[in-house]
């Protein structure tokens, strides 16, 4: 018997509903999988295998395709050799970063991200982002230094610094995402895989005299490759990409930024991570601080541009035709800073141009 369609329809929002959560989920276990990879294995060598796995993967989903979609444009290309170098530079600082502090941390310090990328993206019409921004920037900033304290305040960690710096990073990477495939034609799914053998090519001469190690590494080890390779970024790009085109940004980005929440979570129960009351508080002002500042900063895009004070309107020339507007369409691929940068972090959304969402 067939369903009523409201059913159906409330059954396909779950869905995709549960799809998004577990991308989330996903994305905040990669921390704890990436600090037991790195345990076992050198960190460049970590990057690089998981770059050729995610590689391998992306250019298997390419050969499936019919005819052209085989194809790559010189938009992809040009756009996806740069991306490719500043996605690897965010891998490597937010790597070494999880191997100096823990998986909690991480998750949480990286989603700094939210708040730094639209501070960093001016290259809108619409001003300075509200007051309201500001405040819940500085809130996170709070929360950050909570975070490193740990049982008390003092001199911050390396991995909590570097995080820091991992999240500055992705932020420029995710505003160059934006500015290289504004009104251009690009698929996600060959740029991403561009980016992969980029990646791949970078990291491949620091990590041959490595590779006996991991051709013998423990099978946990390889496990724990193939999850940050498959799961988290090939999987996870595929899924968010099939989610983000059934729902709407703001549905979409809300459960997307629960990914340091997961972080902690996994952190906590799998990791043997600690939560003192400082950094617990720490971690609650992060959450609070980055869904503020994402909130304040969708309202800001949403609104209507002022621009210019044009002055008293005239009225219509009677001399002049009317005009006939085009209708808008946008081939854009936004950007979502909380998108993890790993090896597959771009997604397309059809969503209107005002959407936040696209990754470590």
């Amino acid at each position: 018997m067939e369903l009523p369609v409201h059913r159906r329809r409330v059954s396909d929002v779950r869905r995709t509903d549960a799809v998004l959560l577990l991308v989330a989920l996903v994305w905040g276990s990669s921390y704890l999988s990436a600090q037991t990879a790195t345990a076992a294995l050198p960190v460049l060598l970590v990057l690089f295998a998981r770059y050729a796995l995610s590689a391998l993967a992306c250019l298997g989903l390419v050969a499936s395709r019919r005819g052209g979609a085989r194809r790559w444009a010189r938009d992809e290309l040009r756009a996806g050799v740069p991306l490719g170098v500043t996605q690897a530079a965010v891998l490597v600082v937010e790597t070494y970063g999880v191997a100096h502090t823990s998986a909690a941390n991480a998750g949480l310090i990286i989603s700094l991200t939210i708040v730094l990328t639209p501070l960093l993206d001016r290259g809108g019409h619409r001003g300075a982002p509200p007051a309201a921004f500001f405040a819940a920037t500085g809130l996170c900033v709070l929360a950050v230094g909570l975070l490193m304290s740990g049982n008390g305040f003092h001199a911050p960690r390396l991995g909590d610094l570097l995080m820091l710096g991992a999240a500055v990073i992705r932020a420029g990477h995710v505003v160059l995402v934006g500015r290289l495939t504004a009104g251009r034609a690009v698929r996600p799914l060959q740029l991403t895989t561009v980016q992969t053998l980029v990646g791949t090519a970078l990291f491949l001469p620091v990590a041959v005299l490595d590779l006996p190690t991991l051709v013998h590494a423990d099978p946990a080890t390889w496990a724990q490759l193939v999850y940050l390779a498959l799961f988290c970024s090939v999987f996870a790009f595929l899924a968010q990409t099939w989610a983000v085109q059934r729902t709407s940004a703001s549905r979409a980005s809300l459960l997307l930024g629960t990914e340091p929440v997961w972080a902690v979570a996994v952190g906590v129960a799998l990791g043997g991570d600690h939560l003192t009351a400082l950094t617990g508080l720490g971690a609650a002002l992060m959450v609070a601080g980055t869904y503020w500042g994402q909130a304040v900063e969708r309202a800001h895009r949403a609104a209507p541009d002022p621009g210019p004070d044009p002055g008293p309107d005239p009225g219509p020339d009677p001399a002049l035709p009317s005009p006939s507007l085009p209708p808008h369409t946008s081939s854009r691929i936004s950007t979502h800073p909380l998108d993890k940068d790993s090896a597959c972090p771009t997604a397309p959304t059809t969503a209107p141009p005002t959407t936040t969402l696209t990754g470590t």
